[in-house]
C-alpha cells in the first residue's frame, strides 16, 4: 500500500489494537510506500494530486512509528508504483483497484477470501511478497523514531 491513512483515522485504537495482537504474537506486516521516491510522487500526480501522496505517508508513519518497538511488526518501505493497495488480515484481504486519475478512495475495493481452489486471494498474496522483498525496513529520516 502506499499510505493506508484510512486506517487510523477511521479507528484511533487501530495502533493500540495492532499493538496488542503482536504482543499476543501475530505477525504483523505493514509495506508503506517511501515518500521520498520518484514512483510515489507519480502515483500522487496520477491520481491528480500531486504531492498529496507523500504527505499521507508522513502522516501515517506518525501513526506506525509507536509500533517501532512493538514484537512480531515489520515495517518496510518500498518504491514500486503499485496497481493495487492489499490490506490482508489472515485469510482475507481487501484490495483497493487503482485507477488512472482517480484518487485511491473513489477505487473500487474488492473483498477475498482465501479458498482452497481459488486463484485470486494468492495473486494478490503473491504480489504483496514480492514488494515485501524488494523494500527497505530503513524509516524515512523524516520521521526515525
Amino acid at each position: 500500500m502506499y499510505a493506508g491513512l484510512f486506517l487510523v483515522e477511521q479507528d484511533r485504537k487501530f495502533i493500540d489494537k495492532v499493538r496488542a495482537k503482536a504482543e499476543s504474537g501475530v505477525e504483523v506486516q505493514i509495506l508503506l510506500g517511501n515518500p521520498g521516491k520518484p514512483e510515489i510522487e507519480q502515483r500522487s500526480t496520477d491520481e491528480s494530486v500531486a504531492g498529496v501522496m507523500a504527505s499521507k505517508i508522513h502522516q501515517v508513519m506518525d501513526h506506525y512509528a509507536r509500533l517501532q518497538d512493538a514484537p512480531n511488526v515489520a515495517v518496510r518501505f518500498h518504491h514500486t508504483t503499485l496497481y493495487n493497495s492489499v490490506y490482508r488480515f489472515d485469510d482475507e484481504m481487501l484490495v483497493n483497484t487503482h485507477v488512472y486519475g482517480l484518487p485511491a478512495p473513489h477505487a473500487p475495493v474488492l473483498h477475498l477470501r482465501q479458498l482452497s481452489g481459488g486463484e485470486f486471494f494468492e495473486t494478490y498474496a503473491d504480489s504483496f511478497d514480492r514488494v515485501w522483498q524488494t523494500a527497505t525496513a530503513d524509516w524515512p529520516e523524516a520521521v526515525a523514531r
